[in-house]
């Protein structure tokens, strides 16, 4: 996901899209997943010189990736698509001088609750025993960096570092996450629900487990490949409106109706519930994992008590 806070922000993007061409491209490649460039060549009846000009912009913008591949006859540069949305806010954006933002480990929990299939990793291993849920409790989990259960939920305690005598007006959470299949499964349904200080914001169905023949960016060389390899980054966000995810409304639930107090932790529970109608599990990628070099990001806009 690309999140686009302001139409200046995103200018270079919007040209990238401004060219049947390019969108072309983008069409192609969802189709195909992985297209060498001499396949899109000729699809798009160009020359190798004017598709490297558009796949270079599309690539700059962070839509695409490009990888070699060894081939016969030399190597073979591989073109995919890494975004599956664009959000942008047009509203005048929230004053960023107002915000406090930290980032939290996916192994940092403070609760658990789970049923296997689990398991942990850090960048280099497996931690513990890969279906035991009691390594959830081990002191190695705090480095852990890929995080999966089939059932039940995990919560993180967010610092709430608020200067006094100032109110939260926006709290924004994004994360890479996935379903969690035996192996891997593009197609395997979960409703994830959100909980933030033990009120349900709302719920999203993730589309799958990925993998197979596409590898995560960041994912280690010594992962199995036929194992979870990369998510969705998600944005959850909780403001005047309601409850958003990707700037789609889940709720009606605003920041009003959360009653936080001043300097308190916030509580967020990530879980899939016993009643939920796909139960399909969680994975959730750190640093080193997935497609997106990034933890759990929490961001706090904030405002003077009047």
């Amino acid at each position: 996901m690309i999140h686009i806070t302001s139409l200046d922000e995103g200018l270079e993007l919007f040209k990238a899209l401004g060219s049947d061409v390019r969108i072309q491209i983008l069409n192609i490649l969802l189709e195909n997943d992985r297209m060498s460039m001499n396949q899109l060549a000729t699809q798009l009846n160009l020359s190798n010189g004017a598709l490297t000009g558009h796949i270079k912009k599309l690539e700059e913008c962070g839509l695409i990736s490009t990888s070699n591949e060894s081939a016969s006859h030399g190597n073979s540069k591989l073109c995919s698509v890494i975004q599956d949305k664009i959000v942008i806010e047009v509203e005048k954006p929230a004053d960023l001088t107002n915000v406090f933002t930290t980032d939290i480990k996916v192994g940092q929990f403070s609760k658990y609750d789970i049923c296997p299939t689990c398991g942990l990793a850090n960048s280099t291993s497996v931690i513990g025993e890969i279906d035991d849920a009691r390594y959830f409790s081990h002191p190695d989990r705090f480095n852990a960096d890929i995080m999966w259960f089939t059932k039940g939920f995990v919560e993180y305690s967010f610092p709430n570092l608020v200067p006094s005598n100032n109110r939260i007006t926006q709290i924004s959470i994004s994360f890479e996450i996935s379903s969690e299949a035996p192996g891997v499964d593009n197609n395997w349904p979960s409703d994830i629900s959100f909980y933030l200080n033990g009120t349900k914001l709302g719920m999203w169905t993730s589309p799958g487990d990925f993998g197979g023949d596409i590898l995560g960016m960041f994912t280690p060389d010594w992962w199995p490949q036929n194992w979870n390899q990369y998510g969705l980054l998600k944005l959850l966000v909780i403001n005047k409106h309601g409850t958003f995810i990707d700037g789609l409304q889940i709720s009606d639930l605003t920041i009003a109706d959360l009653n936080i107090k001043q300097g308190q932790p916030l509580d967020f529970r990530i879980a899939v519930d016993d009643d939920a109608d796909h139960i399909g599990g969680v994975t959730l990628f750190g640093k080193t994992f997935g497609n997106y070099s990034q933890d759990i990001r929490v961001s706090l806009n904030y405002m003077p008590i009047e």
